[in-house]
């Protein structure tokens, strides 16, 4: 979201490398964010075969197409939440980004890989698949709508929300689009698939932006229960949240920050962007 000499937008992309494999997180909003970004970034996406898509909203797929045809050999299997293809007509009685243009990615080449639980989709990076959502965090709009595959409507709760989440020697690292399944719920899910890892590292978007102190204090809590101990909030975390879990967490500058265009995190440390 944050920028200043790169493209920022309402939008998230991130690129994760592990033991030298990659797999591209999201792909932004717009057609040539991800593209102008990559490219003044010194970041190829030549021959990286995974993409992985953490729920339909445009601000993390509008990208996907323009990536596609400009990096055909590349992103072949797209990682997808179960529920995803849900039919969610708008007041304009259009059809979302990612349903909308599903053919015509799919003649690209691009197989969708859907997800419904825990996975390990690379060698040691592992999708959460479906979230529970023990606590009531609603981090969603509460007003849009789904069809169902049985032709219901209901309550559009984002289902297909997933996050990515890897282990290092020193804990779990966590990456979310929007946690549109709530923060903690993705926390509390993740310690159940990986019992006894601390979560050292999260990063991306949380959709804190406009939570109460009380609600954010709540976070920060389970978030330092979790074993916390780096925090790069980006896109709808919120700048004034993530310096209030900041102040409720009693960590640093250098470890709790805001993310921007350029950010990337190693086992060293947290390397920010201009903006921060």
């Amino acid at each position: 979201m944050l920028s200043d000499i790169y493209i920022g937008e309402w939008g998230f992309s991130a690129m994760i490398e592990v033991d030298g494999k990659k797999i591209l997180f999201d792909a932004g909003s717009r057609e040539n964010t991800v593209l102008q970004n990559a490219k003044e970034l010194n970041i190829s996406l030549d021959k990286i075969e995974e993409v992985f898509i953490s729920h339909n909203h445009k601000d993390h797929t509008g990208g996907l197409l323009k990536i596609k045809e400009n990096f055909p050999n590349s992103f072949t299997n797209a990682h997808v939440g179960q529920g995803i293809f849900y039919s969610r007509p708008n007041d304009s009685g259009s059809e979302h980004y990612i349903l909308k243009n599903k053919n015509k990615l799919e003649k690209l080449g691009v197989k969708f890989i859907r997800h419904s639980k825990p996975a390990e989709i690379m060698p040691g990076i592992w999708t959460t698949g479906y979230v529970p959502r023990k606590y009531d965090e609603k981090n969603w709009s509460q007003l849009s709508k789904l069809i169902t595959d049985r032709g219901i409507k209901i309550e559009d709760t984002v289902p297909e929300d997933q996050s990515l989440f890897f282990d290092t020697e020193n804990g779990i690292v966590l990456i979310s689009g929007c946690g549109h399944a709530g923060l903690v719920n993705t926390l509390d899910h993740v310690k159940k698939i990986m019992p006894g890892r601390p979560i050292y590292k999260i990063l991306g978007g949380f959709h804190l932006l406009k939570l109460s102190e009380k609600k954010l204090k709540w976070t920060a809590e389970k978030m330092k229960e979790a074993g916390i101990e780096y925090f790069v909030g980006a896109h709808c975390t919120g700048i004034n949240s993530t310096y209030s879990i900041r102040g409720f967490m009693g960590l640093s500058s250098n470890n709790v920050l805001v993310g921007s265009v350029g950010t990337y995190i190693t086992k060293n440390g947290i390397k920010s962007g201009y903006m921060q």
